[in-house]
C-alpha cells in the first residue's frame, strides 16, 4: 500500500456497504441476474470483483462497449482506488484470495469449501505460510476498498458480486465494515453442464465476433467432458450448500434461474423483499440501464428479452443423460429436477 497517498480528499461510506453476493455454479444465470439488479436505483453490479478471467486486457470489452482499459467508469474506480491507497486495473485486479499466493497455497486452497470441520483444518495449515498470513490481510482490504469506490462513485447503497464462488465468499465474510446477503442461484445441472461441455455456442455473447469479453477469440481449449461438467456443477452446489449452512436464513435467499426467466417481475420483487428495497424501482428494459459489468459474455448481447435456455433438452443424447444421472444426477434431483 502506498502510504504517501493522501487521505483527506478521499470519500468514505459512513455506514456498512450492503453487499450482495451471488453464489451459484458458472453460468447459472448470474449475469442475468446482475444486470437485472443493475436496473434498481439503489443497486450497482460491476459483475465479478474477483476479476480472474477476463481474456486480452487489450480487447476485453465492458458491458459499456468501450475497451476495458479505455472505460471512464473503470478509470474513475483506478483513480477512487489510489486515493485509498491501491494501485488499481480491472484486468490484473489483485482482488482474488489466490493472488501472489505460493504453489503450497494454491493447492490449499483448490478445493472448493467443504463444510466447518475441514475449513478449519485449511485454515489451520495455510498459517504455516508467510505469504498466506501476510497477503490475505492485503487482499481483503483491496476488496473492500474496492466495493466501497464502486459504491461512492455509483452512488448505489448496495453492491452486488457475481464472483459466485463459495471459498471467496468465505473470506468476505471476515470483512468487518461489509454487510453481506447472498443469493443462491441454481440452474438444472444438466444446462449448466452444456454451457461447461462448449463454452462459446452456449455460454457467451450471440455474436461470435464478440465472444471471448469481446474480442472473439477461440475458446475450444476451455471445454470440459461431460463427466468433469457434471462433476464441476455437482461439487458447486455441494459448496453452496455447506457454506449456507453456517449462515442464518435470513441472510440468504434461493432463486431458481429457470423461475428468473419465467417470471423475472415476480422473482425480483421477491429479491427486493429481501433486501428491503422498493420493487418498484427496478426499470422495465435493463439494457436501458448504463452497464459496466464484467463476466460472462451475454452482457454484450442487445436484446432485454428473457428467454429459458434449455437447449440441452436437444443437444444431450441419451447416453449423454445417463452419464450426467450417473455422476450428478442425485444432487439434480434434489434440487427438484427430475
Amino acid at each position: 500500500m502506498n502510504e504517501n497517498v493522501p487521505r483527506t480528499n478521499v470519500a468514505r461510506v459512513n455506514r456498512k456497504i450492503h453487499l450482495v453476493y451471488l453464489l451459484a455454479a458458472s453460468h447459472s444465470g448470474s449475469t442475468l441476474l446482475a444486470m437485472l439488479l443493475n436496473s434498481h436505483n439503489e443497486i450497482c453490479t460491476v459483475g465479478e470483483l474477483k476479476a480472474t478471467s477476463l481474456g486480452d486486457p487489450l480487447q476485453y470489452r465492458c458491458s459499456c462497449g468501450s475497451l476495458i482499459r479505455e472505460c471512464s467508469f473503470w478509470l474513475g474506480i483506478s483513480q477512487d482506488m489510489a486515493a485509498r491507497g491501491f494501485v488499481y486495473d480491472v484486468t490484473c485486479a489483485g482482488t482474488d484470495i489466490r493472488t501472489g499466493m505460493s504453489p503450497p497455497v494454491l493447492k490449499l486452497l483448490k478445493p472448493l469449501y467443504r463444510g466447518s470441520f475441514l475449513e478449519t483444518l485449511r485454515d489451520g495449515a495455510l498459517t504455516i505460510f508467510p505469504c498466506w498470513r501476510q497477503g490475505l490481510p492485503e487482499i481483503l482490504a483491496r476488496n473492500r476498498a474496492l466495493i466501497e469506490s464502486v459504491a461512492v462513485r455509483s452512488g448505489k447503497r448496495f453492491i452486488v458480486d457475481s464472483s459466485k464462488i463459495g471459498i471467496r465468499l468465505k473470506y468476505l465474510l471476515r470483512i468487518p465494515e461489509l454487510e453481506i446477503s447472498v443469493i443462491r442461484l441454481i440452474r438444472d445441472g444438466r444446462g449448466v453442464a452444456l454451457t461447461y461441455v462448449d463454452p462459446a455456442r452456449f455460454a457467451d455473447a450471440r455474436d461470435p465476433s464478440l465472444r471471448g469479453g469481446g474480442s472473439g477469440r477461440d475458446r475450444s481449449g476451455e471445454r470440459l467432458s461431460l463427466a468433469a461438467a457434471a462433476r464441476e456443477w455437482r461439487r458447486s452446489n455441494e459448496e453452496a450448500e455447506a457454506l449456507l449452512a453456517r449462515l442464518p436464513t435470513s441472510q440468504w435467499l434461493e432463486v431458481r434461474y429457470e423461475e428468473l426467466c419465467r417470471r423475472p417481475k415476480e422473482i425480483l420483487r421477491e429479491i427486493a423483499g429481501f433486501l428491503k428495497l422498493d420493487p418498484n424501482d427496478f426499470a422495465v428494459d435493463f439494457r436501458s440501464v448504463e452497464h459496466h459489468v464484467v463476466g460472462n459474455g451475454m452482457r454484450l448481447d442487445s436484446t432485454s428479452e428473457i428467454s429459458l435456455d434449455e437447449r440441452w433438452r436437444g443437444e444431450f443424447s441419451a447416453r449423454d443423460l445417463v452419464l450426467f444421472e450417473i455422476v450428478a444426477g442425485v444432487t439434480n434431483k434434489k434440487l427438484g429436477y427430475s
